[in-house]
């Protein structure tokens, strides 16, 4: 009883120093007065905090390999490999590193349909979706630049083919290409380009964001469903976002991350079409493989624009497919502008259009793996 006193005087004194400090209650109180709506989509709420997750991994595994890795074309395969095959846990680190990296990308993705399905982007959360929208063109961003920094024969090549891509833009293209590569060719310029890109830049960047969006969404609160709005107070149900809520998605932290320690372990390349072998290094003045694919959250882009013929009307067929792609992802940017309906209407225009975006990712992406 003494010993339980002295602690509770102890933690008493030590939460009392860091309150008046740190306005401690405040928070407390502010987050005991919030509310997250209990109703058949709620598991949805959940994906942005696995997302979050799932990038708190990335940046520290990322830091740890970073304690190894050289960027170069002469270091950047040694390095990887030295991790791999020397480093105590290093292929655990990058096997890890590499999944959670995939998950991410999957988590922000269904995150972003869920939220469009549910009409979640609608007032006053306009800013809250465009900030996701941009996380979610940083974390495409971050799987494409760090494709590259292990220098071996898939990476280079799809890098190649990646960056000729940004080349077809209209007026830019060629000068985002040479940007990219840091000249005219994929070399150890481009390494050190994606390196700095992947390890600086877009965390910085991608930081700043996630701030902002988690501020609009704290300020803002979860979104209610469509059909919640003719309801009474009293046909609504909650829970508190502290401490049920938050005790809710640190158990759904835990499960993704044994998830996660189980596919490292099992599968530490990776497996079928999610797969990142070392393989051979890098030679640029070898035969490109015979088949180079980019990773599966570009594959469909990637087979579409390979269906299209080479002139469409007078304009070339891979410009014409990147023009759609922009005006399309413009579409997809602006729903909540786009989106007139009363709070209780669902924009069944703009649901279509979803389901559409949806069936052509699907259909072209596995297109690309069996064709």
């Amino acid at each position: 009883m003494a010993g339980g006193g002295v602690k509770e005087g102890l933690y008493a004194r030590l939460y009392a120093w860091v309150n008046e400090r740190f306005k401690v209650d405040a928070l407390v109180d502010y987050m005991g007065d919030k509310k997250v709506p209990v109703h058949g989509h709620s598991a949805f709420y959940y994906l942005g905090g696995i997302s979050l997750f799932l990038f708190i991994v990335q940046v520290v595994t990322g830091i740890l390999l970073l304690m190894y890795y050289r960027p170069g074309a002469d270091s950047a395969y040694e390095s990887v490999r030295f991790i791999v095959a020397n480093v105590q846990f290093g292929w655990l680190i990058r096997s890890i590193h590499s999944w959670s990296a995939n998950l991410m990308i999957l988590a922000v993705f269904l995150h972003m349909f869920t939220v469009f399905f549910t009409h979640a982007y609608r007032k006053p959360r306009e800013l809250t979706w465009l900030s996701g929208i941009g996380l979610l063109g940083l974390a495409l961003m971050f799987g494409f630049s760090g494709y590259l920094l292990p220098w071996n024969e898939l990476a280079f090549f799809a890098t190649r083919v990646g960056t000729g891509m940004a080349g077809a833009i209209p007026l830019i293209g060629e000068s985002v290409m040479v940007i990219m590569r840091g000249g005219e060719e994929v070399t150890g310029a481009t390494i050190g380009r994606f390196f700095g890109l992947h390890v600086a830049i877009l965390p910085g960047i991608f930081t700043v964001l996630l701030a902002a969006h988690l501020i609009f969404i704290q300020r803002q609160g979860m979104s209610e469903p469509v059909q919640w709005a003719g309801k009474s107070e009293g046909a609504k149900r909650y829970q508190r976002f502290f401490p049920s809520f938050i005790l809710r998605d640190l158990l759904v932290w835990l499960i993704v991350l044994n998830i996660l320690a189980v596919l490292a372990v099992l599968f530490p390349d990776g497996i079928g079409v999610v797969h990142w072998p070392l393989g051979a290094k890098a030679d640029p003045f070898a035969p490109p493989p015979e088949v180079i694919r980019p990773e599966w959250y570009f594959m469909f882009a990637f087979q579409a624009l390979k269906l299209l013929p080479a002139h469409v009307l007078f304009i070339e067929g891979e410009l014409f497919g990147i023009i759609l792609f922009g005006i399309g992802g413009l579409v997809w940017t602006l729903v909540p502008f786009l989106d007139k309906k009363r709070a209780d209407q669902k924009a069944q225009y703009l649901m279509a259009f979803g389901w559409f975006v949806v069936a052509f990712i699907l259909a072209m992406t596995v297109m690309g793996y069996l064709v």
